[in-house]
């Protein structure tokens, strides 16, 4: 029986949810079929390193503006103008490749273009969902969105492997390319008062002027910036350290590349089973137990760090995806739940963004460190750092006392309510500043 949000009469959240579906999993089939077209076409490793690059340097550099802009204009337009253009560079990727005609330099420039679109797409989402369900069952609908977004890492890439056996890596981004145009489609069946609510004074105000309020009230929120900062640190240190020496210690554990893939795909069904539990679960303290539950993360590293058994690492992974799950959950709910709805793609730009950012020190770093110190002992050190770091934010009374449900002293825009709580949401410094309140992300996954 298909959940209520999926099955009531005239929901828009129905549509929303069928876009997201197709659209997440071509992107989960997307890296497998790039990866092996660019290889596959041009025989040079250095390749595959430039286009990755010229995908994620923008995906970085246009966050802010990107939310900016969602805050700014129906964030319902701006998620159809992004997937259609990156349904149109996929497409002509695509095209390159079937026909033969790969071209480095033709291929990054597009995969630039998609990262640039990516930019904008990510916060429009995270300020949608508000708009398309009530407040009560925003956690309900992220942990739908979670399941199908599970569902995806783990059998799209199955998916674009056997595409890529069959017919090539260019038929798969093909696919990628058509999923985006699908999600479009989907999206334009949402009413177009949907979204429509950020865009109020659209462009009236410089957008320097925008990114500067969205900064107060992220610096503002005294539960947000811990988070996101606690987030660089493990991003820095876990998410080199795991897709470089992951595949390569495991291999020296068994023998084999065969146990890779089991612990990925053990930890996707951990993170499967999750989401699935988050959707009826309630907690009084969500986001202190997502950032609790944030610590499991840590739990594969060691493992392979301290050369347990293939069971055991097996048995981390599987416990790593469950609270990576319920961290993503919590968080992109309290978001919603907590900061104003016109602001709330700024934050969730400024959150991903600082989230982040420290990922290619992190990717660039881990070779020299695992030639001088041993990647066993990097990853054990590795993994200690990340439980440590994930548990600093609960330091702060406003993170472990923050309410699941409607803000706790805090108005729609952003204004104190008297007689609130303040214990809760903390002390208020400016107008602007919300006392109470974001894969991905752990939000090593956002």
């Amino acid at each position: 029986m298909l959940p209520p949000l999926l099955t009531r009469p005239h929901s828009p959240f129905r549509w929303f949810f069928a876009g997201r579906a197709v659209s997440l999993l071509g992107s989960a089939m997307a890296p497998v079929a790039l990866a092996f077209a660019v290889l596959d076409a041009s025989g040079r490793p250095g390749d595959l390193g430039i286009v990755l690059a010229a995908r994620m340097v923008p995906l970085l550099a246009f966050l802010l503006v990107g939310g900016a802009t969602a805050d700014r204009f129906s964030r319902r337009t701006v998620l159809i103008a992004a997937n259609l253009g990156s349904g149109l560079t996929q497409g002509v990727v695509a095209a390159l490749l079937l026909s033969g005609h790969y071209a480095l330099g033709a291929v990054a420039a597009l995969e630039f273009l998609n990262g640039s679109l990516a930019a904008f797409t990510t916060p429009a989402l995270r300020g949608l969902v508000p708009e398309l369900v009530p407040k009560d069952e925003l956690r309900q609908a992220n942990s739908l969105l979670a399941s199908v977004s599970n569902a995806a890492k783990v059998f799209g890439p199955s998916v674009s492997g056997v595409l890529v056996a069959a017919s090539g890596g260019g038929t798969a981004i093909a696919w990628d390319a058509a999923s985006y145009l699908l999600a479009a489609a989907c999206l334009t069946r949402l009413p177009r008062r949907v979204g429509a609510s950020a865009s109020a004074g659209g462009g009236r105000t410089p957008l320097a002027r925008d990114l500067r309020e969205g900064w107060r009230v992220f610096r503002g929120t005294p539960w947000v910036w811990p988070v996101t900062l606690a987030f660089a640190v493990v991003n820095l240190v876990q998410t080199g350290t795991w897709q470089i020496l992951g595949p390569q210690l495991t291999e020296q554990l068994s023998g084999s590349a065969a146990l890779w893939g089991l612990v990925l795909s053990a930890r996707g069904v951990g993170m499967l089973v999750m989401s699935g539990v988050t959707y009826r679960l309630t907690l009084r303290h969500l986001a202190r137990a997502g950032q609790l539950a944030s610590v499991l993360g840590a739990l594969p590293l060691l493992a392979v760090g301290q050369r347990f058994a293939a069971p055991l690492l097996l048995a981390a992974a599987f416990t790593a995806g469950l609270g990576s799950a319920l961290t993503m959950t919590a968080w992109d709910t309290s978001l919603q739940e907590h900061i104003p709805e016109r602001v709330l793609s700024r934050v969730a730009a400024y959150d991903d963004l600082l989230s982040y950012i420290a990922i290619p020190v992190g990717q660039l770093a881990v070779g020299p460190l695992a030639q001088r110190f041993g990647g066993f002992d990097v990853a054990t050190t590795a993994s200690l750092c990340y439980a440590v770091v994930a548990l600093l934010p609960l330091a702060s009374p406003a993170l472990r006392r923050l309410p699941h449900g409607s803000p706790a002293g805090v108005g729609e825009d952003g204004a104190a309510i008297p007689g609130a709580d303040r214990a809760a949401v903390g002390p208020r410094r400016s107008p602007v500043r919300r006392a109470a309140g974001p894969e991905s992300g752990a939000r090593a996954e956002k």
